[in-house]
């Protein structure tokens, strides 16, 4: 695979303002009950000053970004609150989980509440007031009050830039601004930072060096608290950044002095004054039991506190690191039975999680800046590379050069910007993709599709595109999409509507060679019913949103996978062909499109849509695809090899990757496990692949060479190899799908040795090359011995031991019956022997770090008539010559504000 290793592509980071999860911890539960703790949806919610708010699930530990629904213009996200009601019980005794809602602020006199099942905001909600800086939620009354929580009102509580305490009623799903609840004396006071310390009584910081306490019954102050006047030659208030209440009522503040101040819960008074940070302290949060404090500030540093043993109300600094590169400016924390940790962000724009209940007994760890679904597309025919953020396209061309002959200034103007396309609207852009001859190129935002025909170098310099810009469908008016392709053939273009919606629509080409897109259709997914006390709480049929479309080589054939891990496929028929080959007959699985009790797609009439529509195909639900089974997991890839030759012929080879690193082909025209995923369980699979914390984020083929690749690591898997199981301690403990759990560990990083416990920290800090953009790397043959080069690893056992891991339930059940079926398959499938050549059968590597993307520009062998240089082995393989750019965007060349240093100077 040849390498071009490209840095000029921009990707701005942006920085994290507010960090909230969907809950602050879960209780213990016992009886009947505890089979159903799994249900319970716990997310957490990001937000950016770019206005994106990003979704993740923790996973106990995993941390997959599962949507990221973008901001606008002038938007930014500044508060986040999630709404959880009460749990209800059902007659057959089963447990509704209370069904959660997320709010955001921005600095502006809106809150906005968020569709996650939608992927995008549902109702904004605004009063006659100055800009909210802090909003939060009434608690639900405590049972030992003889009050019934499910019958409760809850309001939202915001304070603003004018001095003014709001309300905000949220009852019966709507959202509206209620009353003006308290409005200070003076406008110059800020209300800065809130929390609730009971139901009624709200502790409100302030940026004149008060804290007050009101009841939101009747608006009453109760109490208000002064922290005086600032050092010498400081400024003349003090702003309380943030306030956290702790279980038995007392009250924590962090403000602009670096203080963490007690106050007790009942006299309002103060308890003590911790001067722990060397700067404005900006974000609090508090362990579930009031045992732990965390502070984050603007000197990077963050701190945790914990009670002094035999001093009541008193605390300490137990120690203090650096886990960020700037300012840390928000936090929240989660606790669980298997995870305790807590999640922080700032100005450098990557979450950090690092353990609670095991601080100081394991590592932090940084999560990506960049996204789960790269912002990178390509068109390999036409050697484009495509990238966008907010509300700007960029197409780069990669010209064809003898690079080997280029000195390194040469290499690193071996590229051309050829257009920038700045998309109308409030909205920015969600999802783009090219065609692969780089003629069509469509991009969704929010609330509407648009498309671009494309003319390379017609009758223009080469370094300029014409861009044209086509007339879009009314049905796609007033609707956005959240995911984008465009088939090979570039005949089809699909898209996510609504979250779970998949949407065709058909390109034709006018006499004149211009492209028309035509009304589109949804097609339908199979039902697969939900129970009624799953899809009334928590986040509803959020799983059920469409993350992965792909669509086959030859353009026949399209894939869509959700969050739950269900799998849809359909196929293109000609006009009169039926699904089972009879006329007028739907198939064995009709009860499956049109059954009851499910949360998809509810239409039966968009094949007679699509002929309506004057399409002579039509794509229709494949007949086998009811038996893909479920996936234990989300996937993260989902793409059809483009692999020949022997064991790849007579069906589609489908990959999917899942968040727990299952690696499975399925043949998706017999609806079974291919036969390398029959052989290759999980146990079978490189240890470095496994082991490692970061997800997948795409996969890009060379033959049956799947070159996988995650922000930090390279991966090659050969599919028409088999693997040999490592006997390794993952192995041989194994676990549920032959996965092992790491439940010795809270859901940050691994455990430290007992000699770095608590020890000090020392920080590196990265240097970026010097100036250097463009580099062009060879990578070493993995035919060969080369392979094993310096920060690569590669695998050419030869041994086919089979092992007892299994990925259980359904899928094993495709296994078993394969053994049965085939007896001695896999013994026939053993490859790289009897004077065959040995290959590779992985290899991988991390020396690119931090990988945006990587994406197919071309072959960059040919023979001497011009065409495609291929290889293939004794048994028929094909290894295609492979050309890719990799995109890697470095923390150190983004834009960052100044921050403070520890010697109490500003970086300008």
């Amino acid at each position: 695979m040849d390498i071009h290793r490209c840095r000029f592509i921009q990707y701005p980071a942006s920085a994290i303002n507010a960090i909230a999860f969907s809950h602050s911890s879960l209780p213990p539960v016992s009886g009947g009950k505890k089979s159903q703790q799994k249900h319970v949806q716990v997310r957490l919610a990001i937000g950016r000053a770019n206005g994106d708010i990003e979704i993740w699930n923790p996973l106990s530990g995993t941390w997959h970004q599962e949507l990221v629904m973008p901001g606008g213009r002038d938007r930014s996200v500044d508060g986040l609150v999630w709404v959880t009601d009460p749990d209800e019980e059902m007659a057959d005794g089963k447990i509704i989980h209370g069904r959660s809602r997320l709010f955001s602020i921005g600095y502006t006199t809106t809150i906005t509440e968020w569709d996650l099942e939608m992927a995008r905001a549902k109702t904004h909600a605004s009063g006659q007031h100055g800009d909210i800086w802090c909003l939060g939620v009434q608690p639900l009354p405590a049972r030992e009050t003889g009050a019934n929580p499910a019958t409760a009102s809850r309001k939202l509580v915001a304070g603003t830039v004018d001095g003014n305490l709001v309300l905000y009623s949220i009852e019966d799903g709507e959202l509206r601004f209620f009353k003006s609840l308290i409005r200070t004396p003076s406008k110059k006071t800020k209300m800065v930072s809130l929390c609730f310390q009971s139901r009624n009584v709200v502790i409100v910081g302030c940026s004149d060096s008060t804290i007050c306490a009101y009841d939101i019954r009747n608006g009453a102050l109760l109490r208000q608290m002064t922290l005086g006047s600032d050092f010498s030659g400081g400024s003349k208030n003090i702003i309380v950044w943030s306030v956290k209440c702790l279980p038995n009522g007392d009250i924590v503040s962090g403000d602009s002095t670096g203080q963490v101040c007690i106050w007790d819960g009942k006299t309002y008074t103060q308890a003590q004054r911790i001067q722990s940070h060397k700067q404005d302290v900006l974000c609090l949060t508090v362990s579930s039991d009031g045992s732990k404090i965390i502070s984050g500030g603007m000197d990077r540093r963050t701190t945790l506190y914990e009670p002094i043993a035999g001093q009541a109300g008193r605390w300490s600094t137990v120690f203090h690191r650096k886990y960020h590169k700037h300012d840390v400016k928000a936090m929240a924390s989660f606790e669980g039975k298997k995870m305790s940790v807590v999640v922080s962000g700032g100005p450098d724009a990557s979450p950090v999680v690092f353990p609670l209940r095991a601080a100081g007994k394991e590592y932090h760890r940084t999560l990506s800046h960049l996204p789960q679904s790269t912002n990178l597309q390509s068109a390999p025919k036409a050697r484009f590379v495509v990238t966008w953020w907010g509300n700007e396209i960029r197409i780069w061309h990669l010209p064809i050069g003898a690079r080997e002959l280029l000195d390194d200034a040469e290499k690193r103007q071996n590229r051309k910007l050829l257009a920038m396309i700045m998309v109308k609207g409030e909205s920015n852009i969600t999802s783009a993709a090219i065609s692969e001859d780089g003629t069509l190129l469509v991009a969704s935002t929010a609330s509407e599709m648009k498309a671009f025909q494309l003319e390379p170098f017609a009758g223009l310099p080469s370094e300029q595109l014409k861009v044209t810009k086509l007339q879009m469908p009314t049905a796609t008016i007033g609707q956005g999409g959240i995911k984008v392709e465009i088939s090979p053939d570039r005949i089809w273009v699909s898209w996510v509507e609504e979250g779970s919606k998949v949407m065709l629509a058909k390109v034709t080409i006018t006499p004149t060679g211009a492209y028309t897109i035509s009304q589109p259709s949804k097609v339908r997914r199979l039902r697969r019913p939900v129970p009624k006390h799953i899809l009334l709480g928590g986040l509803g049929s959020y799983d059920r949103n469409v993350t992965q479309l792909a669509f086959s080589p030859d353009s026949k054939m399209m894939a869509a996978a959700d969050l739950a891990g269900y799998i849809d496929t359909w196929v293109l028929r000609a006009p009169g062909e039926q699904r089972n080959g009879a006329s007028g007959e739907r198939g064995d699985d009709a009860d499956l499109l049109s059954g009851s009790g499910s949360s998809s797609d509810s239409s039966d009439d968009e094949e007679d849509q699509q002929q309506q529509n004057g399409e002579s195909e039509r794509w229709v639900v494949n007949s086998k695809a009811a038996l893909i089974p479920k996936l234990a997991s989300a996937p993260v890839v989902l793409s059809f090899s483009k692999a020949s030759g022997p064991g790849f012929d007579g069906d589609y080879t489908l990959l999917a990757i899942t968040t727990l690193k299952q690696v499975l082909l399925f043949n998706p025209l017999q609806g079974t496990l291919s036969d390398w995923s029959r052989r290759n369980t999980y146990a079978k699979l490189p240890e470095a692949l496994r082991e490692t914390r970061d997800l997948v984020k795409g996969v890009v083929w060379q033959g049956p060479r799947a070159w996988i690749y995650g922000v930090s690591f390279v991966f090659m898997l050969d599919l028409s190899q088999d693997l040999t199981a490592e006997t390794t301690a993952l192995t041989k403990s194994g676990g549920k799908n032959g996965i092992k759990r790491k439940r010795d560990e809270s859901g940050a990083g691994g455990k430290m040795d007992k000699q770095q416990m608590l020890a000090p920290q020392h920080i590196k800090t990265a240097v970026g090359p010097d100036g250097v953009e463009w580099v062009d790397t060879e990578m070493a043959d993995a035919d060969g011995d080369d392979a094993k080069s310096v920060g690569a690893s590669s695998a050419f056992e030869d041994d086919d031991e089979d092992d007892d891991e299994t990925d259980g339930g359904e899928l094993q059940h495709m296994r078993d019956g394969q053994q049965q079926a085939n007896g001695d398959g896999e013994a026939a499938a053993a490859g790289g022997k009897g004077g065959v050549q040995r290959r590779a059968r992985w290899w991988h590597t991390r020396q690119y770090r931090p990988i945006l993307g990587i994406v197919p520009v071309g072959s960059s062998s040919k023979n001497e008539g011009g065409t495609d240089a291929t290889t293939a082995d004794d048994n028929g393989v094909v290894y295609p010559p492979l050309e890719v750019a990799l995109v890697e965007r470095p923390e150190w060349e983004m834009d960052q504000p100044a921050r403070y240093f520890a010697n109490g100077e500003w970086e300008r």
